[in-house]
This record gives C-alpha cells, structure tokens and sequence, in this order.
C-alpha cells in the first residue's frame, strides 16, 4: 500500500507539472517575440550606423545585406506579438511597452509604419556606397527614436 501511494504522489506532481506548463501565459510569448524582433532590427541597424557614422569601414556587400535584412524585420506582421495588456506595468520586467503604446493607437502604427518606408528606402541604396547609405539611415534611426521615445520606458 505504501508504494500505491508513491505512485499517487508522482502521478499528481506530473499532472500539476503539466497543468502548469500547459497554463502558461501566451502574452509572455508574444513580449518575447516582439523582443526577438527588436533584437533582430538592431543587430543589422547596427552595423549600418557604424558604417554611416565612420566607425566601421564601409562594406557595400554587408551593407546591402544588413539592410535588407533590416527591411524584413521591419516589415514582419507582428500584430499578434503586442496584445493589449502586455506593457511593462502588466509585465513589470519583462517588457519596456508602455501602456501609452495601446492608448494612444493608432499613433504607433503610424511610427512602425514610417520605420518600415525608411527601412526599405535603405534596403534599395545601402549597397550603392557610403554616401548613398548616409542618405537614407538617417530616417531610419529617426523611425527607430520617435517609437522609442514615446513607447518605451527606460531600461529595466
């Protein structure tokens, strides 16, 4: 009888174990997908500013590739990786979103909207030279702050 109710004891920890994992937050999914894919866009912005700005030489090959990379980040449908509640006071530490993001709509479509114009006018010149790149990530750096600056809380 004893060993009967060991074997109780391990079956309800592994529903428990189960019902937990299986009772995970999707919203913490979607905060870590819309992360992923800031992550991504400054990977590859971030060569090309180095670049613009003299402190990496220019490469027009990487530079093409960067930011045509950078133009399919910035044009991902990503609309079901901010669902509304998921700011940083909802998930306090696990995103910088502020509630105004939600509040304020559709403003910060029209921010990802002027990201994904400048991402891609980059995309067509960034392997044409550094004056052809510095023409053009100017507007994408100002893409990038303006949505930042409004719909980002400071670091955690």
């Amino acid at each position: 009888m004893h060993s009967f109710a060991r074997w109780i004891l391990v079956l309800i920890g592994l529903t428990l174990a189960l019902s937990a994992s299986a009772a995970k937050d999707p919203n913490e999914d979607a905060i870590k997908a819309r992360r992923a894919v800031m992550t991504l866009q400054s990977w590859y912005a971030g060569p090309l500013f180095q670049m613009a700005k003299g402190a990496m030489e220019y490469d027009a090959e990487m530079a093409g590739i960067y930011a045509a990379h950078l133009n399919t980040m910035a044009n991902v449908e990503g609309g079901a990786m901010w669902p509304e509640g998921t700011d940083n006071g909802a998930y306090a530490g696990k995103t910088r979103a502020l509630p105004e993001l939600w509040t304020t709509w559709p403003e910060a479509g029209k921010k990802a909207e002027a990201l994904s114009e400048a991402a891609a006018a980059l995309a067509e010149v960034a392997g044409d030279g550094l004056d052809a790149l510095r023409s053009k990530i100017g507007a994408v750096g100002k893409a990038c702050k303006g949505c930042h600056d409004d719909f980002r809380a400071e670091k955690m």
